[in-house]
C-alpha cells in the first residue's frame, strides 16, 4: 500500500474517531439538558400563584426550649450545614423528605452538590419542612426529619439525607412515620447505628426544632419545597440550568469573591421565590393543566395534567391521574390541603 493511500485511510479514521467523540459529547449535553429541564421544572413557579404552605397542625416549636443536633445553625432559620464553613458559596435548600420534587431535585442535582462541597467550592444549608404532613395528613415528614437530625449527630446527616430520598415512599404512604423502617434504613449508612441513634429516633429528639424549622419556611414567603437558593438567587430563574451549570456558577462565584465581589449571602428573591410542593390560588387551575403534562412525570409525581379544582382554596393541578392528589410544581401547581369534602386545595392554616 502506498504511503499516500495510508495516509488518506488514517484521515478518514481521524475525523470518524472526531465524528464519533462530537456524537458523544451531544448525546452527554443533551442528558444534562434533559436532567437540567426536568429539575427547573420542578423548581419554578407556576406563574406566580399564590401558594400558602400547610404546616402540620402540631407545630409546637416555639415553646420551650429546643434540643440542637450538632453543629446545626440554631436562628430564625435553623438549618444542618454541609460542607466547609468558609466555602466561597452558599445553596440554601427548603426541603420536605416526604417531597416527590425534592427528590427529584436530589436526583438531578445530587452528584453536582457533593463533588462542589467535597472540593471546598459549596457549603449547603437545609431548612427542613414538613408541609407534606400538614396537607396530606401523616408525620412522615417530621419524623423523616427528626431521623435525619439525629444521624447529624453520628455526623452521617448526608449520607443518611440521601438514603431517605433514595428510599422514598409514594407521597400518599406516610411510610416514614414508621420508626422501626428509619432505623432500617439507616443500616445502608456505615457506622450509623447506634443506640445513641436508635434511641434519638424513638423518642423524637430534635422534632421541635424540625417544627421550628418549618415554622421559619412559614414565614419566608417561599411558595414550596423544594426553594433553592444559589448565594441568595433563587435557582428557579435559570430556565437551562444542568449540573455543569451549577458548577459553573459556584466557579464564577468564587472568581468574583477573590476579585472583591463575594456572595451575597441568604438573601430571599422576593416573596413568590418558588419551590415545586404549591398549592395555587385561583390561578392554580390554568398553570396545572399546561404545566403538567410537560413536566408531571418528570417531578417524580403523579401524572401532569389533571383536572382543577377547588379554586376558593386554588387547587393547583388538582386531582393527578392515577395518585388522587396535584402536589408537583412540575406539574403546574402543587401541594394543597384537603377540603371538607374530600376534595384537594390549599387551604391555609387557621390563625
Amino acid at each position: 500500500m502506498s504511503q499516500n493511500n495510508q495516509d488518506k485511510k488514517n484521515s478518514a479514521r481521524e475525523r470518524l474517531q472526531a465524528q464519533r467523540a462530537k456524537e458523544k459529547q451531544r448525546e452527554r449535553r443533551g442528558r444534562q439538558l434533559k436532567v437540567g429541564g426536568a429539575v427547573v421544572a420542578v423548581l419554578a413557579v407556576a406563574g406566580g400563584i399564590a401558594v400558602w404552605a400547610a404546616s402540620s397542625g402540631d407545630d409546637s416549636g416555639g415553646s420551650g426550649k429546643v434540643a440542637m443536633p450538632k453543629g446545626a445553625q440554631d436562628s430564625d432559620k435553623p438549618a444542618v450545614p454541609v460542607g466547609k464553613k468558609e466555602a466561597p458559596s452558599t445553596l440554601t435548600v427548603w426541603e420536605d423528605f416526604r417531597c416527590p420534587a425534592c427528590a427529584q431535585f436530589e436526583k438531578g442535582f445530587r452528584g453536582a452538590i457533593h463533588e462542589l462541597e467535597d472540593a471546598g467550592q459549596l457549603k449547603t444549608d437545609y431548612h427542613l419542612a414538613t408541609i407534606i404532613d400538614g396537607s396530606m395528613g401523616g408525620k412522615g415528614s417530621v419524623t423523616a426529619a427528626n431521623a435525619a437530625l439525629c444521624a447529624q449527630d453520628a455526623g452521617r446527616f448526608r449520607e443518611y439525607h440521601d438514603v431517605l430520598y433514595e428510599n422514598q415512599p409514594p407521597e400518599q404512604q406516610d411510610r416514614f412515620s414508621d420508626k422501626k423502617y428509619l432505623i432500617q434504613l439507616a443500616g445502608k449508612v456505615n457506622g450509623l447505628v447506634s443506640d445513641t441513634f436508635t434511641q434519638c429516633v424513638e423518642k423524637g429528639t430534635y422534632t421541635d426544632f424540625v417544627y421550628k424549622s418549618n415554622s421559619a419556611f412559614t414565614n419566608t414567603g417561599y411558595r414550596g419545597t423544594p426553594t433553592v437558593l444559589l448565594n441568595g438567587k433563587n435557582l428557579a430563574e435559570d430556565k437551562n440550568l444542568t449540573p455543569d451549570g451549577l458548577k459553573q456558577k459556584v466557579r464564577d462565584a468564587a472568581k468574583d469573591k477573590k476579585a472583591g465581589g463575594g456572595a451575597t449571602g441568604d438573601k430571599p428573591s422576593g416573596p413568590k421565590a418558588a419551590g415545586s410542593e404549591q398549592s395555587g390560588g385561583s390561578a392554580g387551575a390554568s398553570a396545572g393543566s399546561s404545566a403538567g403534562s410537560s413536566a408531571g412525570n418528570a417531578a417524580g409525581h403523579s401524572a401532569g395534567a389533571g383536572t382543577a379544582a377547588g379554586a376558593g382554596h386554588g387547587a393547583g393541578t388538582g386531582q393527578g391521574a392515577g395518585a388522587g392528589t396535584g402536589h408537583s410544581a412540575g406539574a403546574g401547581a402543587g401541594h394543597s390541603g384537603r377540603d371538607a369534602d374530600g376534595s384537594t386545595g390549599g387551604r391555609a392554616p387557621a390563625p
